[in-house]
């Protein structure tokens, strides 16, 4: 099974989300995504990151990707970090 590149996740997110900033990072199996949205507005870290795993589930599944460690925020949220 061929792993998924960085690109194929960022395009998943690009496409599924209203997101002003995303970074992927990842080794083939192992990922990590920075997703800034006002689409997190209102949203607790568990919804947010259900958001993202909804469009990467077809990923998941297939064991394309394995791991993912997700950090979502606001824009707000990002510039004040």
């Amino acid at each position: 099974m061929q792993p998924t590149s960085n690109e194929e996740v960022y395009q998943a997110l690009e496409q599924g989300l209203s997101a002003t900033k995303i970074d992927v990072s990842g080794d083939g199996y192992n990922y990590q995504a920075t997703v800034v949205s006002e689409e997190f507005e209102n949203l607790n870290k568990v919804k947010r990151h259900q958001k993202v795993y909804a469009l990467l589930k077809e990923y998941i599944t297939s064991g394309q990707l394995h791991a993912l460690t997700i950090n979502t925020f606001t824009p707000e949220e990002y510039e004040n970090q």
